[in-house]
């Protein structure tokens, strides 16, 4: 039964989930234009957004569906709209015209579904008729624009993880009728969503086949999707009946050169630049300045989509769209040579990060790699899983040294570089890299067997090679070592080594400043605080000179000890609250969390015992992501061994761990900005009465000194 209002939209027959925020600015389009196009990859949702749409207009004269998908020929897109008006006419008359005079004083809503395929003749038409139809609207409904003066555009995006999941409980309710979302498959559910892109044609054949699989199952099998993903009702349409139909459909609709960039570009992941597909998708069938004009087509249809962002312009396609492209890269026999032209492509971006790495661009350079991460990794995978190319899976792992230490990356770090020296690449210079870069990151996860095993096959390698970088910088490393483990006469002899090594050859880097850096703690750990002054302020001119941050927020870090042991309490907490601040700005969460527990105990000696243990509490959640909790060190300790002493005589006990617990509650952004005091006040412990503290100056006798250990 049809409702009052004229039309001939289809009623809902299931239920309508999500798409609230896409909804109201459906309407606002329609409000502000006379012609809408929702675009979208296959089974996004476009058709079934469209007609509740409609179904919420209240034109005088209805809203009217057409549906184009089923038709072939252009010439019959005039007599489609025609029927779907219910207009008879037996007359010569061309249904152009008849149209034009039926629609020239109503007021309706026209919905034009799936006109992709006939996007000339229908551009034409809807152009014809807004022209001479004043009371007349229209929402397009394709897989592209069709650019036509006036048109208002929505690109529909695939549902959030939250949405995906309930409508697959929704249609899965239909098909298991006691199915729910428990805690028992949440989280499989959500992998899944998440796993389909948030497509909802996808999210409701997997929803289908929940009468043989659980959820869980339904995860493990995805890597087959297509396979996987069939069945949908009697009833829709027939680009619908599969995941791989709706998105052939859209294969279908391009041109060759189109197809072929498809299946070119599925060797990316996440997202890419225009750049990155000149160089890695031109050649054999489609020239490097034809990509652009291809890669707008793909955009115009879907295929892929585009994102905006600090760094420029970038792109991006669905991972279910990127399968389909697969599947054609590997019939057609391209899929190693694209891969390892994907993987010069990353190698060389690496190599030119690295080197930028030491200059005012850093802070880009953080961003650049984390936006790259997932194509760096396919990178990885491919030069370890194919034979031959280990050497260069040991460079590319070696060579993103700075990300894994400088951006809070050290567990992945260990990972590709483990498994790159498990390998033999068969190249020395390749290996001694990865080699010294896992010793460094061993070091700082307090993994000292690792990382000693690491650094003397290095040495032992670069003395065999005769390589003087890589025996600068297993002597480097090793005196890192020595320093988190408290043997600190061996630490500056061995620091001060290596820094003449580097001199030597002519090497500066944010890695030789770090040396500096290195040596200036252990000089201060053994009560030298003026040599260790000397040689962080060298660092941090030289810091200034370059426009480097990531070494000099350690310098501050070792400034604002040597400050605060001086009795300068206000200098040296501006020194650490910069220091901290880049560090959380680069999200090394090892100089983040060393400077909260500095900051810890300056505010315990400026009177405030409860919010110096929320800040080591803070500190302790952080500690697990680094690795060994102070390095297992008692001069690194020695700072968080004096607050928790002083925290714990002020508060007792109880307080002080009920302080501490809350601190462990914080997330970093917000732990950062407690130390910062630049959270909102109200968030804070309730504080006890405050006492003025003078910085070191103030300590009670016994309290620590330099190079003393608590």
């Amino acid at each position: 039964m049809r409702p009052s209002q004229p039309g001939n939209l289809p009623l809902e027959l299931n239920a309508f989930v999500g798409r609230g925020t896409e909804l109201a600015e459906l309407a606002a389009a329609l409000e502000a234009g006379r012609l809408v196009t929702v675009t979208g990859v296959g089974g996004v949702g476009k058709s079934r957004l469209a007609v509740r749409a409609a179904g919420r207009c209240r034109p005088r004269d209805g809203a009217w569906l057409v549906d184009l998908a089923p038709l072939r020929d252009a010439d019959l897109v005039e007599h489609a709209v025609a029927e779907a008006l219910e207009l008879t006419d037996h007359t010569s008359r061309p249904p152009r015209q008849v149209l034009r005079e039926h629609l020239t004083e109503r007021e309706l809503l026209l919905v034009v579904d799936g006109f992709e395929h006939l996007v000339d003749a229908c551009a034409s038409l809807v152009r014809e008729l807004l022209v001479h139809s004043p009371g007349l609207r229209v929402l397009a409904v394709g897989r592209r624009p069709l650019e036509t003066e006036g048109e208002r555009l929505l690109s529909l995006a695939p549902l959030p993880p939250e949405e995906a999941a309930d409508l697959f409980t929704d249609r899965a309710a239909a098909c298991v009728p006691r199915f729910a979302l428990d805690d028992g498959n949440r989280e499989d559910v959500l992998e899944l969503c998440r796993r389909l892109d948030g497509i909802p044609l996808a999210v409701e054949l997997a929803a289908g086949r929940l009468r043989v699989l659980s959820p869980a199952q339904l995860v493990a099998r995805l890597d087959d999707r297509f396979r996987l993903l069939t069945g949908a009702r009697r009833d829709a349409p027939p680009r619908h009946h599969t995941l791989r139909t709706a998105i052939g459909w859209s294969h279908e609709l391009c041109a060759p050169r189109e197809r072929l960039l498809w299946s070119r570009l599925s060797v990316f992941t996440g997202q890419f630049d225009l750049e990155a597909v000149e160089y890695v998708c031109a050649g054999d069938g489609l020239h490097a300045e034809e990509i652009i004009d291809v890669l707008d087509e793909l955009l115009a249809q879907s295929v892929v989509t585009r994102e905006e962002n600090p760094a420029g312009v970038r792109y991006r396609m669905l991972d279910t769209v990127r399968a389909y492209g697969a599947e054609w890269l590997e019939a057609a026999g391209e899929a190693t040579r694209l891969r390892r032209r994907h993987r010069d492509w990353y190698m060389g971006l690496a190599t030119w990060c690295e080197v930028d790495w030491f200059s005012p661009r850093q802070p880009e350079i953080a961003a650049l790699v984390d936006m790259e991460l997932p194509n760096l990794r396919a990178a990885l995978e491919f030069c370890l899983d194919e034979g031959g190319e280990a050497h260069l899976g040991q460079y590319l792992a070696g060579t993103l040294w700075f990300y894994w230490v400088g951006c809070g990356r050290l567990a992945e770090g260990r990972h590709w570089l483990d498994r790159a020296l498990e390998l033999d690449g068969g190249h020395e210079d390749a290996r001694l890299k990865a080699l010294w870069v896992l010793g460094y990151v061993a070091v700082l996860q307090g993994d000292t067997v690792a990382a000693l095993a690491a650094l003397h096959e290095c040495r032992e390698g670069a003395e065999r090679a005769g390589s003087a970088v890589a025996a600068a910088y297993a002597e480097h490393r090793i005196g890192c070592l020595a320093l988190v483990t408290d043997d600190v006469a061996r630490a500056e002899r061995l620091l001060r080594s290596a820094l003449a090594r580097y001199e030597e050859i002519g090497e500066l880097n944010s890695n030789v400043l770090m040396g500096q850096v290195e040596l200036a703690m252990a000089l201060a750990f053994r009560g030298d605080l003026a040599g260790a002054v000397e040689l962080c302020e060298d660092v941090r001119r030289i810091c200034e000179d370059h426009g480097e941050r990531w070494a000099l927020a350690y310098a501050l870090y070792v400034l604002g000890f040597a400050a605060w042991t001086h009795g300068e309490a206000q200098k040296a907490r501006a020194l650490l609250a910069e220091s901290l601040d880049l560090d959380h700005r680069f999200h090394d969460l090892l100089g983040t969390v060393l400077s909260l527990e500095l900051l810890a105990l300056f505010t315990a000696a400026e009177g405030d015992p409860a919010e110096a243990a929320v800040l080591q509490g803070a500190a302790s959640r952080v500690w697990p992501s680094v690795g060994l909790p102070l390095f297992g060190s008692g001069n690194f300790g020695a700072p968080h061994a004096l607050c928790e002493e002083r925290a714990r005589a002020a508060l007792g006990d109880e307080r002080y761990e009920e302080c501490v617990r809350a601190g462990a509650r914080l997330g970093l952004d917000a732990a950062v900005q407690r130390a910062l005091r630049t959270g909102p006040e109200n968030e804070r412990t309730r504080r006890l009465p405050r006492r003025e503290g003078r910085g070191g100056d103030g300590l009670k006798q016994g309290e620590l000194r330099p190079g003393q250990r608590a």
